[in-house]
């Protein structure tokens, strides 16, 4: 495969990750401390935590993605380390679902205390993007095993 093209993914991936990291430091920090509203603060400190415990899952897929373009430059994508790779990136994306749906009571109770209905809608978005991604890698991890599978038994035949 081009080298080029697995280059410019690992740098998306890589600027992808960025502006996540800085706003957890400074973004997520910062409402923390200054809360618009002291009465929505009880609120508002659970879906913070969300936030902060779904940015763990998330960097471990985008590892995970950044080392499944690794293993296409080493001309090993189609092996089991890249299924297992597609495996975890799996699992994260449907603990991240997990940990929104899990703070989809605290925005229902902000969006009802600040009178603001699409709220709710933006904090849809997470859980079913992740959902799309996981639905994504299952595909391509159930693909990626057959070929696997289907190579095999090819290597196997005179």
């Amino acid at each position: 495969m081009n080298r080029g093209t697995t280059l410019f993914l690992k740098l998306a991936v890589i600027f992808i990750g960025i502006p996540i990291l800085a706003l957890c430091v400074f973004g997520v920090y910062w409402l923390a401390n200054n809360p618009v509203n002291l009465n929505y603060a009880y609120v508002l400190y659970p879906i913070l935590i969300g936030i902060y415990a779904s940015v763990i899952p998330f960097y471990i897929a985008l590892y995970s993605t950044f080392r499944l373009l690794s293993y296409i430059d080493e001309n090993k994508a189609f092996s089991q380390i890249s299924v297992k790779a597609l495996n975890n990136i799996k699992h994260c994306t449907i603990a991240i679902s997990i940990l929104y749906m899990a703070t989809m009571p605290f925005v229902y109770l902000l969006a009802d205390k600040d009178d603001a209905p699409g709220l709710i809608i933006i904090g849809m978005v997470p859980i079913f993007a992740s959902l799309v991604i996981s639905v994504f890698s299952a595909v391509l991890q159930r693909l990626l095993q057959e070929a696997i599978d289907i190579k095999s038994e090819n290597d196997l035949t005179v």
